[in-house]
């Protein structure tokens, strides 16, 4: 699939990998929406980016996504793309010893990770694809996963929504590819974002790093080439790409 005049709603794409995927989609002659809640970016991206459509949405309320979904198809017409990009990184172990005795993962946490990381893609991707059908749109849907979905220690809900993304997309693909919809993914390794940055200390990162064949983190420009591979390859569907520097292998 051609990005010039495609019209691509990306999820998250206020910050980090979602922002650098808009700014390369622009390039593109894509015509972009963004889905985030982080509305003070906002305005910095359409400074520099007047035509791409800034929509506050929750992507982990489904009244609000369908309620985005409706307003970017009234603007656009219809929908070619969509890239569940939104999530939130949280690393805690199921259990810990700390100085008050066994700590055990916060409940509310696991169903925020879930909520964020998972079921919004469910919300975005049943919205759009109904949108899809009904134009009889032949488009591409691209979930961004992680290789924690193979099982990280020390984050037990990141790691099982990943493998929810992961079992999404297969599913998804094998159900919506006869009618012209390819569902793919990529999951990145560690990546030097801003979130990256922010969740894990110097010192996580820097045992990360020594771990990773190629002895650096993830730039967000490397994740979004395959991001538009995985767009332009018609002939890819259903799969996951990890990219993570020979991390597992």
């Amino acid at each position: 699939m051609e990005l010039k005049d495609k019209k691509v709603i990306v999820t998250g794409g206020a910050r980090g990998i979602g922002r650098s995927l808009v700014e390369q989609l622009f390039n593109e002659d894509a015509i972009v929406g963004i889905f985030d809640i982080d509305r003070e970016q906002f305005k910095e991206i359409k400074e520099t980016y007047p035509n791409v459509l800034c929509i506050e949405c929750d992507t982990t309320n489904p009244d609000q996504v369908e309620a985005s979904v409706e307003t970017f198809c009234e603007q656009f017409g219809k929908i070619d793309i969509l890239v569940n990009n939104a999530g939130i990184l949280y690393s805690a172990p199921l259990v810990s010893l700390s100085e008050n005795g066994l700590k055990k993962h916060d409940a509310r946490m696991w169903e925020k990770v879930i909520s964020t990381d998972l079921n919004s893609v469910f919300y975005m991707t049943v919205s759009v694809v109904e949108k899809m059908l009904l134009k009889r749109t032949k488009g591409v849907i691209v979930n961004i996963s992680s290789v924690s979905a193979s099982g990280n220690a020390g984050q037990s809900a990141y790691s099982a929504a990943k493998a929810g993304v992961n079992a999404l997309t297969a599913t998804w693909a094998k159900e919506l590819s006869p009618m012209g919809i390819r569902v793919v993914g990529i999951a990145p390794g560690y990546t030097n974002t801003e979130s990256t940055q922010t969740v894990m200390n110097e010192k996580v990162l820097k045992d990360i790093v020594k771990k990773v064949p190629m002895r650096r983190l993830g730039k967000a420009d490397e994740i979004v080439k395959s991001i538009l591979h995985v767009i332009e390859n018609d002939f890819f569907n259903g799969k996951i790409i990890e990219i993570d520097g020979g991390l597992i292998i």
